[in-house]
């Protein structure tokens, strides 16, 4: 097996990031698990498609959603396109898979009051960590980043003179986005705090924690979830839908597809096209206010 081999490809040839690869890794090693269990064979690049759909009944029977067991079978299937690409295998046992029918997954965004609620909220305070929340919020909001996107940040990515930041996005694709008057206001209270904080210039991360050092994703989360539990009964309080509320709120404000897109950092108009479904539900309700012959 090559299982090792595949995800130095991933990490080092397609620029995932760790946590990805992991993942990818984490779903080969059930099918391998299950592989030696079922047919006491422990090399699964001689696996059948028989034998890998039994391996998906077995997840069914388990009662594993057919939207996780389409991401393992879909890393599954990744993997054996590496090996034909070496010449490992003579062909893809999963070429011919159909996926699992798997329901819509609907993220509801925060409205804009909800998200005004807790800058006002943040900017009641002018210690360095409520400033950097309040940053972390209106970066969030106002250029649809992703959170692994934010925390990656360097100082030197940004650029207050001329209103914009760069970032980096997947399979390190580079991007520049405008940033917001009021935006630029918080960032420039931030690196005066930020400056008094810490004095090491090999700190080159813009965000980071009290004690100097650069900020992780989980206390990002954590930041994100407790503001907004103040502010919102939504289920789902995270950064990415912070990212969605942003993307949402363009389009219901008539902005491009394919400039939002541009935005989010998309590689194809489908993944973008997910957001249009709240645009739709707002017009229809502008539809339904305003056409003469619905007020008859």
């Amino acid at each position: 097996m090559l299982i090792s081999e595949f995800i130095d490809y991933l990490l080092l040839e397609k620029k995932y990031s760790t946590h990805t690869a992991t993942a990818y890794k984490a779903d080969l090693s059930s099918f391998l698990e299950f592989y030696k269990q079922e047919y006491e064979l422990s090399d699964i690049d001689k696996a059948n498609y028989a034998q890998i759909r039994s391996w998906i009944v077995n997840l069914v029977d388990q009662d594993v959603s057919n939207r996780t067991i389409n991401r393992k079978v879909s890393s599954l299937k990744t993997y054996y396109k590496f090996l034909l690409k070496l010449g490992q295998v003579e062909k893809n046992p999963l070429a011919k898979h159909q996926a699992l029918k798997a329901p819509k997954k609907l993220q509801i965004p925060f409205s804009t009051q909800e998200i005004e609620d807790v800058i006002k909220d943040l900017t009641d305070n002018t210690d360095f960590e409520s400033v950097r929340n309040r940053l972390i919020v209106e970066l969030f909001y106002a250029t649809g980043i992703r959170r692994i996107e934010l925390v990656n940040l360097k100082f030197s990515d940004i650029d207050i003179r001329a209103k914009q930041i760069k970032v980096l996005g997947k399979r390190n694709k580079e991007r520049f986005l405008p940033l917001l008057s009021s935006v630029c206001e918080t960032m420039q209270l931030y690196l005066t705090l930020r400056s008094d904080l810490i004095r090491d210039e090999e700190v080159s991360f813009l965000l980071l924690t009290k004690k100097g050092v650069k900020i992780y994703e989980t206390l990002v989360y954590r930041i994100i979830n407790n503001y907004f539990s103040k502010a919102s009964s939504k289920v789902k309080k995270s950064p990415h839908i912070l990212r969605h509320s942003f993307a949402t709120h363009l389009l219901n404000e008539g902005a491009n597809l394919n400039a939002v897109k541009e935005l989010l950092g998309h590689s194809s108009l489908a993944a973008t096209q997910v957001y249009t479904h709240h645009s739709v539900a707002q017009l229809t309700k502008v539809y339904k206010q305003s056409h003469p012959r619905n007020k008859k």
